[in-house]
């Protein structure tokens, strides 16, 4: 597949200086168009990590043993893990080729429409075993979409940045799953105190899914007002005026062979950042409500957390403009590796408040330091050509490795060990220890023209 300019990029060439000629209009669409597509995403996907652990067990994957259904909606939750390398393979391939806006409207498309068709699936009472094959098949696509769609809103706010204030701008697609998962948690939180446990577990769970192809109807119109970006813009000419060149090599093959070293340190760095990302969006929701909370007040934890964590992310995006990438990414992963273990002993004692503030700290503090600057610190590993291919390869393979598994590792080393957070918290400091290795590899690019 070759490179197809559109017609604003065969009129005006981008040219190492364009930065320059970008408009502020121009920079400000890009990032809403960014947060908003990446808010959309986010949701949907999470909407069913949230369900995984209130509701699916019992509706999708029966059992004598509540343990056991319970890990079986978790294994459908990872699933889409294994599937999201893939999906950004094949969506990477075609934003480096073809284009970063088309790519991210095919995603948004499928992602919606998994989504929608989830809501619709019949329960294991109604159609027995096709029940969960036919929700473990849409989870799956789900992650397809998403494994393409990560790397694509990164880029249209990365590649539009002025380089003076990149960490910011690539701070704020990161905000889009934030945002996805308050509004996730807001709906099923909402639908919770609205309907009994008997309507919710019937058909009230359904809502936010059907519900969601208003929002994917809008991020379609918003993503379609976006222009191309100009790292792209800038390939694609010179693909256009070296045709040969340009085609010589797929990107998977250029970035397996030329930049396999970022890749590596991608997938290190993506450990502690996804680990935590699902310890506190995801498994902190059962485990509070296997400590004796009601599924409301987690759920409440989480969101406020979660709302809390959007400025407290861009001030450390901003903040690695002026610090630096690696050290804001290095400050996070060392608190973290210490918080871990005092994390879970919050948890346990009994305060609604302390619950509540442990979340606080551990999500909409520490995991925003190295939260933040991940997209930006990604992008400025590879060259414009491979860049799509390279970022999402490297945080999709790391997120497929400990992210998607995190619920069940936690779930299935709690079981093991008796109920005792220990384990968990020393696999916590463990991805910390990974990810601290890895960065340690890189040069801070903070401030160094993009291309």
């Amino acid at each position: 597949m070759s490179a197809i300019p559109g017609r604003s990029q065969a009129s005006s060439p981008i040219s190492h200086n364009a930065e320059s000629t970008i408009s502020e209009s121009d920079r400000r669409r890009a990032l809403f168009g960014s947060a908003v597509g990446s808010t959309i995403e986010w949701y949907d996907y999470f909407l069913y990590g949230t369900m995984s652990s209130i509701v699916f067990a019992k509706l999708f994957f029966p059992s004598d043993d509540p343990v056991t259904s319970q890990l079986l909606a978790l294994a459908s939750f990872a699933l889409a893990f294994l599937i999201r390398p893939i999906g950004g393979i094949v969506f990477a391939h075609v934003g480096d080729r073809v284009g970063r806006k088309k790519t991210l409207v095919i995603t948004l498309s499928i992602m919606g429409l998994s989504t929608v068709l989830i809501g619709l699936t019949p329960t294991y009472d109604s159609i027995g075993i096709w029940a969960p094959i036919l929700l473990t098949v849409l989870r799956l696509l789900q992650g397809l979409a998403l494994g393409g769609e990560w790397g694509g809103g990164v880029l249209l706010a990365v590649e539009y940045s002025p380089a003076n204030r990149r960490g910011f701008f690539g701070a704020v697609p990161q905000t889009g799953a934030l945002f996805g998962l308050a509004l996730g948690n807001l709906v099923t939180s909402g639908l919770s105190t609205v309907f009994s446990e008997e309507a919710f577990l019937s058909y009230g769970w359904r809502i936010p899914f059907v519900l969601s192809i208003v929002l994917v109807l809008i991020g379609m119109w918003i993503r379609n007002k976006v222009e191309e970006t100009p790292s792209f813009r800038k390939v694609a000419a010179e693909a256009q005026a070296n045709p040969k060149a340009a085609g010589k090599k797929l990107p998977l093959t250029e970035t397996l062979t030329q930049h396999w070293r970022p890749v590596l340190i991608a997938i290190g760095a993506k450990f502690v950042e996804t680990s935590t990302f699902f310890l506190f969006a995801t498994f902190t929701i059962s485990y509070l409500v296997g400590l004796g909370y009601k599924r409301v007040e987690a759920l409440n934890m989480v969101l406020i957390a979660a709302l809390i964590c959007v400025p407290v992310m861009l001030y450390f995006g901003a903040l690695s403009d002026r610090v630096g990438r690696k050290k804001v990414f290095t400050w996070g992963t060392i608190a973290i590796a210490l918080y871990a273990g005092p994390y879970f002993w919050l948890l346990n004692q009994g305060s609604m408040a302390i619950a509540t503030a442990a979340v606080v700290v551990g999500f909409s503090i520490i995991w925003s330091t190295y939260g933040s600057v991940l997209g930006t610190f990604f992008a400025e590993s590879f060259p414009p050509n491979v860049r799509y291919t390279g970022i999402s390869l490297g945080y999709q393979v790391g997120a497929a490795l400990v992210g998607g598994p995190m619920p069940l590792i936690a779930t299935a080393l709690m079981a093991r060990y008796h109920g005792s957070y220990v384990p968990v918290a020393v696999f916590i400091a463990l991805c910390a220890v990974v990810s601290l290795v890895a960065i340690s590899f890189t040069k801070d690019r903070t401030g160094q023209p993009l291309d």
